[in-house]
């Protein structure tokens, strides 16, 4: 009796310490990120512009990439996957809290939408206007006396009473001023106007400044109206591919011609494609979701850079050699602006 008793606590603990393994094996959280191929998705689902419906064939599709927090299970899995790498957390969030980054991938995400509709109705010869609302808090530094009262998600629209045009214009005047001196800042935080007024520091560039890490808060209408909807996709790198969908619907015209098109790529007020993080994974990405053809942001590289990192890799170079390996009847095209990727599209079918 005494034998089969033991024996049973023996069977009890060790299926105990094996659920503990699993348990831990698969829930417990890293300080670690990996990333991997995310999905390809169909423009035509997030633009919707009034009496412009999207009725050509093919697709666009706007690329990315899937972050999830490692755990003991999913990080060795992806030790020895070809297309996810490991991250750590400094690199990915910038020490920020997950609610901040969220915060900050969602305003990278409108401003990439709002520049992909200026550049696009612009193209179509439509009416588009901007209006410069203010500085963006992208982040507040340690040493600003500002701390615990701005916030990431903060837009200054007013300091000592003035408002400005651009993010140069405030930085400008407040240059002026002394280290010590007195900043009145009149902002919005979740829709309600704020005011606090705080001394200035030194910035470690050696002017007067908030010490604040900033961008301009810029709203955008056009006519007619264009209406995105992300969903759950965050960052900027949508920009170039949200500019083609846009600017198809507004003219009307099948520069797809049936293809299904992928790409990444941020877009400037000028029409310039900036690169991106990630691309060799988007171009798996891609090839799932069935694209024949794949627009890589094209920067050539300076001597400057060249010389920090001689062995640099561009997005297309790296968009190129991915798509050699897993789809290699995919195209893939650089692009350095807006204008070559119509012109492509429009010589090309």
């Amino acid at each position: 009796m005494k034998k089969q008793t033991r024996k049973k606590v023996l069977q009890y603990s060790v299926s105990i310490v094996l659920a503990i393994v699993i348990l831990v094996g698969f829930f417990w959280p890293m300080p670690k990120y990996i990333e991997s191929p995310g999905s390809a998705d169909n423009l035509k689902s997030f633009v919707k512009i009034k009496n412009h419906p999207d009725r050509h064939s093919g697709k666009f599709m706007i690329t990315s990439v899937k972050l999830a927090q490692a755990h003991p299970v999913t990080y060795l899995v992806a030790k020895v996957s070809p297309y996810a790498s490991i991250e750590s957390a400094q690199s990915v969030t910038g020490g920020q809290s997950n609610a901040t980054y969220i915060k900050m991938q969602d305003f990278y995400m409108q401003s990439a939408i709002n520049e992909a509709k200026a550049v696009a109705v612009k193209a179509a010869h439509k009416k588009v206007t901007k209006n410069y609302l203010g500085i963006y808090v992208m982040d507040v530094q340690k040493n600003s006396r500002f701390k615990h009262r701005l916030k990431v998600g903060d837009t200054i629209t007013k300091v000592d009473g003035h408002h400005f045009q651009s993010a140069y214009g405030f930085q400008k005047y407040i240059a002026k001023k002394a280290v010590g001196d007195r900043l009145r800042v009149q902002y919005q935080h979740n829709g309600k106007l704020k005011t606090t007024t705080a001394p200035l520091i030194k910035l470690s560039s050696g002017k007067t400044g908030i010490g604040i890490i900033l961008t301009d808060n810029v709203k955008i209408k056009t006519d007619p109206n264009v209406k995105v909807d992300p969903g759950q996709i965050g960052g900027p790198s949508g920009g170039l591919m949200f500019s083609l969908q846009i600017y198809s619907q507004l003219t009307n015209k099948n520069i797809r011609h049936g293809q299904n098109i992928a790409g990444t790529g941020t877009i400037n007020p000028d029409g310039t494609v900036g690169e991106i993080g990630g691309i060799d994974k988007k171009v798996v990405a891609a090839k799932k979701a069935g694209a024949t053809i794949f627009f890589a942001p094209y920067l050539k590289p300076t001597k400057a850079v060249l010389q920090l990192e001689p062995g640099h890799v561009t997005n297309y170079q790296l968009a190129k050699k991915t798509a050699k390996k897993v789809a290699p009847h995919m195209k893939v095209v650089p692009v350095a602006n807006f204008n070559q990727a119509v012109h492509y599209l429009n010589t090309h079918h």
